[in-house]
């Protein structure tokens, strides 16, 4: 069994235009998922990116074996997952799926919540306790992958 890291990358929009492609949502900042010979993998089989532009604040896609609008139409909604790349000279870098199921501790040590999800906010984004707290990640200063988030901000952060 392997132990390589999968993460969500992006979604399907929907199809555009006539000739097969696909309008996408990206989550990912790596130019290597939308370059030419990048493979996503989805539920459905592995999706070979043969060109990629940038549409406003998403992307249009063509990938191969995608040649028509009526082939295009069926893959509206489908997620997009990559391996994850791990890089050797950011240790300082926040993976989103190390978050999921972590405590989060605020500065004096006390628990105030497990994160069930992160929000994407243009300043930073959230992350989501089972309390209703929402902790902007710029007040990270250590993680312990899914299991524990010390955070330093601001009186009346958890209030």
């Amino acid at each position: 069994m392997s132990d390589e890291r999968v993460l969500e990358v992006g979604r399907i929009i929907k199809a555009h235009g006539l000739r097969g492609q696909l309008l996408v949502d990206f989550w990912t900042d790596r130019r290597e998922r939308w370059s030419a010979g990048a493979v996503l993998r989805t539920e459905r089989g592995p999706l070979t990116v043969r060109a990629a532009a940038r549409h406003q604040d998403r992307f249009i896609v063509t990938f191969e074996g995608i040649e028509r609008r009526e082939e295009a139409e069926p893959w509206r909604g489908v997620v997009l997952s990559a391996p994850r790349i791990d890089d050797d000279d950011d240790d300082d870098a926040i993976w989103i799926d190390d978050l999921y199921g972590a405590t989060v501790y605020d500065a004096t040590g006390a628990a105030r919540g497990v994160v069930v999800d992160v929000e994407a906010n243009p300043a930073s984004d959230l992350l989501v306790l089972d309390s209703g707290a929402l902790v902007p990640l710029t007040f990270v200063t250590a993680l312990v992958a899914h299991v524990r988030i010390d955070v330093d901000g601001p009186d009346g952060l958890f209030e």
